[in-house]
Order: structure tokens, then C-alpha cells, then sequence
């Protein structure tokens, strides 16, 4: 019989995960590398895990920000561009740093090949978009053209912060979000 699994083990292999990628990236992590690492086996995280993928995207699940919590209580435009610039420092100097970048890689791989990533770094894409155009939504702004709305802003986030994170301009990019952030305000109200 095979021996249950140790939940708070995983939980801390989880995030140790993330540090890892952030540090080494996704282009060729093999799991011995990872598992000497983290001090296990790569036998012992496929027994946790069952493939390579599915440990990126738990490690990735267990960081990724809660979009509807950040935006579920929005009613004005003030609040939805403070949102926004809040989400946009965590994910760029904050908590959230390292699994953005991550994260960021992963949508990279998407975009050339199916998969668990793929389908994970589609399902973050629509928790953005369906958490702001709630948000829009809730500011004054038809369900159409918030959806439409929240596409262009969660594009030009994900934009700026590969912008961000591959030239390391952080001015320049805090600029052009401050400026993405506060054109969507004006435009979520009626």
C-alpha cells in the first residue's frame, strides 16, 4: 500500500519550486537537478506530483494572485486604478515577483505548445480578464465593452511586465503602466 501523502511537505516543496524556477527558469528544468535542490528525489516529486508540468503548474497555482478578491469589491474607476497599480507592484517588485516571471515563461511556451502549461497559462489570462471586466462592470460599463476593455488592459499588463522583466527599465514601464492604468479608469466609467 502506498504511503499517503505528507500535504505540508508539499506545500513547502511547492514554494521552494518557485524559488527554484526563479532563479534557474523553465528552458531546461529536468527534475534531478531540481529534486537534489530541494533535497528529495525526482522520484519522490513525480510521486508528489506525476510530471514536470503539473509541478510548474502547482507551484504556480499555489503564487498566483487572487484576481477576484483584488478586484471584487471595485466600484468607481479610482479604485479600479489603484487596484491595478497595486497588482502591478506586487507582480514587478513585490510578492509576486518571482512567480510573474514564471509565469511569464510559461505564456511564452503557450503560445508554441499545448499542454497542462498551456492550458494554466490560458486559464490566468481569463482570471485577469474575467476579474476586471467584473470590475469595469461594477464601475458603470456595459458587459460588452468591459470584457473588450479587460482584454486590451490584461494585454498591455502582460506586455509591460515582459518589458519590465527583460529590460529592467523600471521607470519607463512604471510610466507606461501608470498610464495604461489611468486611461482604463477614465474609460470603465459611462
Amino acid at each position: 500500500m502506498a504511503r499517503p501523502l505528507d500535504h505540508d511537505k508539499r506545500v513547502e516543496l511547492l514554494g521552494r519550486v518557485v524559488e527554484y524556477i526563479g532563479t534557474h527558469g523553465l528552458d531546461d528544468l529536468t527534475l534531478r537537478p531540481l529534486a537534489a535542490e530541494l533535497g528529495t528525489s525526482s522520484r519522490m516529486l513525480i510521486y508528489y506530483f506525476d510530471s514536470r508540468e503539473n509541478l510548474i503548474v502547482q507551484a504556480l497555482t499555489s503564487q498566483r494572485p487572487a484576481f477576484d478578491e483584488m478586484f471584487g469589491d471595485v466600484r468607481d474607476s479610482k479604485q479600479l486604478e489603484q487596484r491595478l497599480h497595486q497588482l502591478w507592484t506586487s507582480m514587478t517588485d513585490g510578492t509576486d515577483a518571482v512567480s510573474s516571471r514564471i509565469l511569464m515563461q510559461v505564456i511564452g511556451i503557450a503560445s508554441i505548445k499545448s499542454g497542462v502549461l498551456a492550458d494554466f497559462a490560458r486559464a490566468s489570462v481569463r482570471a485577469l480578464t474575467d476579474a476586471l471586466a467584473a470590475a469595469m462592470a461594477s464601475c458603470g460599463m456595459d458587459s460588452t465593452t468591459a470584457i473588450i476593455q479587460a482584454t486590451t488592459v490584461g494585454a498591455g499588463f502582460r506586455g509591460l511586465l515582459l518589458d519590465r522583466f527583460t529590460t529592467g527599465d523600471s521607470e519607463r514601464t512604471d510610466a507606461a503602466a501608470a498610464m495604461l492604468f489611468h486611461v482604463a479608469a477614465q474609460h470603465s466609467s459611462p
